[in-house]
């Protein structure tokens, strides 16, 4: 190891090695923020509209601001039957839909389509409608491809109708209630950034080689694809309907550690507290009077109760894919979409930091510490 470098530990804990204006989490107090704004009281009232204004455009909008943005993002939400059908054809290829590679690949497609080339030396107004184009579609794309591979006929979107609403529209072909869709919509609020996790390193790493934003939201899509980084939601889900009963968990949960089984939902790489996205999660779960619900919150109970006595040293909660397994099955979103609805909200958070990135950009590009057989200077013959 050269004199100068630094060691780092295994997977960057704790390193710092951005700053961002964006957003932060401040993991022992079980706080997180957009900008200067608590991201849970921002989901707790106000529109997945007013937030993505909040993160691109520096400001919540005033009235006119908000009409006005609303209406741009719902135009830019159309995408044209030639590219629906190319993203249908590629959301039938595969076994697993859970793995997010139609996602990834349809992308990759619409971004192609924009003719999308590395942004250096482009404006900033042309990058920003670039980024604001990439993830609109989003919800379109998600919804044409899951359509087209259970055999149905596109629905197109309607600009007049906000994100959530509109996206479970083209999911279902009829228009949801008002709670479904609000509590997608804060679900959706709730997910758009969290620090620098996997997924938006990634953006911002192939961002800082001047790449076009396309190839830095495939890339992204490609990150949160890995079972280990937000695939949890559909696994808690799947436990919850294992369990069955309240009275089955506490020797269900026993078993699963006996075993050494990881148990999804619980806890954090940064949290020590109750990640506060689960929190308001609960509470928007509750609104729903479905017995899932109230199973899911004494499940929770008995499952803390097991972990603190099995490994009493660890701090370990309940994170934010407890909750939203249950509240995206109750506003009705195929769980086999669940990693792809992550990507819908994370698509605006991914945008927001290639941007940032592009601002003083320099590549980012660490140091390694090679460990293997000591190399000298000569050759073998």
């Amino acid at each position: 190891m050269a004199a100068d470098a630094i060691r780092t530990p295994p997977g960057l804990a704790g390193v710092v090695v951005a700053s961002t204006a964006l957003g932060g989490i401040r993991g022992h107090e079980g706080f997180f923020h957009y900008r200067q704004y608590s991201a849970p009281d921002l989901a707790e009232t106000r529109t997945l509209e007013e937030v993505w204004h909040l993160l691109h455009q520096g400001s919540l909008p005033t009235e006119l601001e908000l009409a006005e943005f609303r209406h741009r993002i719902g135009g830019l939400r159309l995408l044209p039957d030639d590219l629906i059908d190319l993203i249908g054809n590629v959301a039938r290829v595969g076994e697993d839909i859970l793995a997010l590679s139609w996602v990834r690949t349809a992308v990759s497609l619409v971004a192609q389509h924009m003719g999308l080339t590395p942004w250096l030396g482009q404006t900033r107004e042309a990058l920003e409608e670039q980024a604001t184009r990439l993830a609109a579609v989003m919800p379109t794309i998600v919804a044409a491809g899951w359509r087209a591979r259970n055999g149905l006929a596109p629905v197109p979107p309607n600009p007049r109708l906000r994100i959530a609403e509109d996206f479970l529209r083209m999911l279902r072909g009829t228009t949801p209630d008002a709670r479904s869709a609000r509590a997608l919509e804060q679900y959706l609020i709730l997910t758009i950034d969290h620090g620098f996790n996997a997924s938006t390193f990634t953006s911002r790493i192939v961002a800082s080689t001047g790449a076009d934003l396309g190839a830095g939201l495939t890339a992204g899509t490609g990150a949160l694809s890995g079972p280990l980084h937000g695939g949890a939601p559909v696994h808690c889900l799947r436990m919850l309907r294992s369990i069955g009963t309240p009275e089955r968990a506490d020797s269900w949960i026993r078993e699963s550690l006996a075993r050494g089984d990881l148990i999804p939902g619980f806890g954090h790489r940064v949290y020590r507290t109750e990640d506060p996205r689960s929190t308001m999660l609960r509470g928007v779960a509750e609104g729903f009077d479905d017995p899932l619900v109230d199973l899911a919150v004494r499940v929770e109970k008995t499952i803390l109760e097991a972990l603190h006595a099995h490994r009493p040293d660890h701090e370990l909660r309940t994170n934010v894919e407890y909750y939203a397994g249950v509240v995206l099955h109750l506003a009705g979103v195929p769980e086999e979409l669940f990693p792809a609805c992550f990507a819908v909200s994370r698509s605006i958070g991914w945008t927001a930091h290639m941007l940032e990135q592009m601002e003083g950009n320099r590549i980012i590009r660490p140091d390694s510490d090679y460990v293997g057989p000591q190399a000298s200077g000569s050759f073998l013959i």
